[in-house]
């Protein structure tokens, strides 16, 4: 799973990284726009919407809850600061896909899959990308949060991100985490699109040889 995370400060920026990384295959788009006006937010999202559907890509949004029920988005992605999880799924329903922020083990374990898709945890390392930065989780925090979790039963996607590159793709993903979720490594790349298309190739090499180990390929 690589999920594309926006940043650029103004709509017609945001809508081209967003054809980018698309073009490369990418079928998961966040669109985080923190500096910036509801109604650009608004309009962007209007844009954006059916974009990803043509490309079958799922299109979920950062933070706004309302946002998202009024345009009948695919989700929402909440940080630790935004709605709680349980009223956003009380007002989106069971249909809607939630993302929820975590930094430690017991972020983790405090969510249920009942309000929760998914987990964004992160940052692996310092990235510019986001301000007010939590403290870097790293390989051996990576490996045993997704131990202690899977323990659980949860089954609760875990999606690591924080300032990963391609180059970390291999020994971030053998932590035992589900994805990635990237922004600077794509939107700074000499090539966007082609960019996308390798650190697809390399996640789904590797998610394949974990269902080909379990025999479920």
């Amino acid at each position: 799973m690589l999920q594309f995370i926006t940043n650029a400060p103004d709509k017609d920026s945001v809508i081209k990284q967003v054809q980018q990384v698309l073009a490369g295959g990418c079928k998961w788009i966040q669109l985080r726009m923190k500096n910036a006006e509801h109604n650009e937010i608004v309009e962007t999202s209007k844009v954006l919407k059916p974009m990803c559907a043509e490309q079958e890509a799922i299109f979920v949004i950062d933070d706004h809850v309302d946002i998202c029920k009024e345009l009948a988005l695919d989700g929402v992605h909440l940080g630790k600061n935004d709605m709680d999880v349980k009223e956003a799924r009380e007002l989106l329903g069971e249909g809607c896909i939630i993302g929820a922020t975590a930094n430690t083990l017991e972020d983790v374990l405090s969510h249920s899959p009942v309000y929760v898709d998914y987990i964004g945890l992160g940052p692996f390392r310092f990235t510019t990308t986001k301000q007010n930065l939590s403290p870097i989780i790293g390989l051996d925090g990576y490996r045993s949060i997704a131990t202690v979790a899977a323990s659980t039963g949860k089954n609760l996607p875990l999606v690591a991100i924080g300032g990963i590159e391609e180059s970390d793709i291999d020994s971030v993903m053998a932590t035992g985490v589900d994805g990635i979720a990237v922004s600077g490594a794509l939107i700074n790349a000499s090539n966007t699109t082609n960019a996308t298309k390798q650190m697809i190739e390399k996640l789904d090499s590797i998610l394949n040889q974990r269902l080909s180990q379990k025999g479920l390929e």
